[in-house]
């Protein structure tokens, strides 16, 4: 009867955790905000450090006091910063795909970025400091020449480096590239990845060369099935094993004219920084997952993933991307010592609702992973009350195994909002939906939606999510530019 009573209270907790979440939020950057730097493409993505939250989007970055709120710099500063402090001219200008990320084993800021037209560099700078105030705060900026490493198609032409996502471990920043042809309609053919040598960055000295490869090492043209490798990405303090391999997952979707697929790949990358003739990047590991069609996927357009609808879309014409091709940022990993030694990768999707109605309502699914790719857990977020479309999601667990998922939603009667669901992973728990700002107007002139959101952890008390995403305060149409970003803090009230 006892062992009973504590199960009903341990479940009842863990009910009462994801379903007490309040959640305070403030606007970041916006297209306002930036002048003659913006871009139809906001990519606003960011991280929460030691000292402050930083927020990213196209062609700048802004910190913020984690309490008040209040903007670190008095305007943005401008992303090209790091690169221009070191007279890089190669990293000079707004660039694109730009990501932050905190590096939680040494508490420093890490900024990747991909930068050129036609000729293609890798942008990547790591702060001195973590705090952003502090005096003689700064960065120590590296650049790596693409153009040897992507390769050239049939004409001559350079592949097109896009989509660039980036991650720390702890033997280097790691970084995957898609491959895009720019003779044929930008198709992905490939991937490259590489290892930066964390080591040498954090000290602020010369870094060893980049290590990179190619996936597939030779390029045909072919479709590359296994769309935009995610590098794993370390949250807490807690470092994962000695000498253990940085894993990198990704989708494979479906081939021929089919729209279902049933797997995902891991690849394994091991890096040898003494003998780098050593290092290694695996085949992909093909591991089983319950059946999905990716969002929005049509078999004679799987490079076309934009079917979300808007309130205007029946007269606008415009549709939103879901990106539902592609795993979603981060794949983030943290490692539990007690009660049970577990080591947690955590990644999302958006998959189609309905797989016998094409481009259907979208839905979130997340995995929980062990190393190797085994699988833990998986469920999916679409409450049946209605049939909204949620999409661009991004996925993170506090040190007590509760999980946040955040992502955008959008309807032909709701303007693209943004939401986040919480659950608990140990119990496994259903998820609970929680608002975090309803947009008042819709993306009339661009199928391009928050391709980067992010939701992080606090590394100090290992509790409190940080969610940042795109929304609109007004109808962005014609030749205007007016989005928004919101930024949102929550902890569940078991985890203190």
């Amino acid at each position: 009867m006892r062992t009973h009573l504590i199960l009903i209270f341990v479940l009842l907790c863990a009910s009462l955790a994801v379903a007490q979440v309040t959640v305070q939020s403030f606007d970041g950057l916006s297209a306002g905000s930036l002048g003659a730097t913006k871009s139809f493409n906001a990519d606003a993505n960011g991280a929460v450090g030691t000292k402050q939250y930083l927020e990213w989007v196209n062609s700048a970055y802004q910190g913020y006091n984690k309490t008040t709120f209040a903007k670190v710099f008095p305007s943005p500063v401008m992303g090209d910063t790091p690169w221009r402090n070191a007279g890089m001219p190669d990293c000079f200008g707004s660039g694109g795909d730009g990501i932050i990320l905190f590096d939680h084993l040494a508490s420093r800021w890490v900024i990747g970025t991909r930068h050129g037209q036609g000729t293609y560099f890798y942008c990547i700078a790591v702060s001195n400091s973590d705090d952003l105030t502090a005096p003689g705060f700064g960065w120590s900026a590296y650049e790596l020449p693409l153009n040897p490493i992507l390769g050239q198609n049939s004409l001559g032409h350079a592949y097109f480096a896009d989509f660039p996502r980036l991650g720390t471990w702890a033997d280097g920043y790691y970084v995957s590239i898609d491959l895009e042809d720019p003779d044929n309609g930008f198709r992905e053919v490939g991937v490259v990845v590489c290892a930066f040598d964390r080591t040498s960055m954090l000290a602020g000295a010369t870094a060893r060369t980049p290590q990179c490869f190619r996936n597939p090492s030779t390029i045909t043209g072919s479709l590359f099935l296994a769309h935009s490798l995610l590098p794993a990405d370390i949250e807490g303090t807690v470092a994962p094993p000695a000498n253990a391999a940085e894993l990198f997952v990704s989708i494979q979707n479906p081939s021929g004219t089919g729209t279902i697929s049933s797997t995902l790949n891991f690849w394994k990358f091991h890096v040898d920084w003494v003998t780098p003739a050593n290092s290694t990047f695996s085949a992909p590991i093909v591991k089983p997952v319950s059946s999905y069609t990716p969002g929005c996927y049509a078999a004679a357009q799987p490079a076309n993933t934009i079917c979300v609808p808007e309130p205007s879309s029946a007269t606008s014409g415009f549709l939103l991307d879901s990106l539902g091709d592609r795993l979603m940022h981060r794949f983030a990993y943290r490692r539990f010592l007690t009660p049970t030694a577990v080591q947690s990768y955590l990644v999302t999707q958006t998959i189609q609702v309905n797989p016998a109605v094409s481009r259907s309502q979208t839905a979130i699914r997340w995995y929980e992973f062990r190393p190797g790719g085994v699988l833990a857990n998986t469920g999916m977020i679409n409450p049946a009350t209605d049939t909204n479309y949620r999409f661009m999601p991004s996925a993170a667990q506090d040190k007590n195994r509760n999980m946040a998922v955040g992502y955008s939603v959008s309807d032909t009667t709701l303007h693209p909002a943004i939401k986040v669901s919480t659950l608990s992973l140990s119990p496994l728990s259903a998820p609970t939906e929680v608002n975090i700002v309803t947009g008042n107007g819709d993306q009339e002139n661009s199928s391009s939606w928050g391709n980067y959101s992010s939701m992080t952890v606090d590394p100090v008390d290992g509790c409190t999510f940080w969610y940042v995403n795109q929304y609109d305060r007004t109808n962005q149409t014609g030749t205007a530019i007016s989005w928004s970003t919101r930024i949102a803090k929550f902890k569940l009230p078991t985890c203190l």
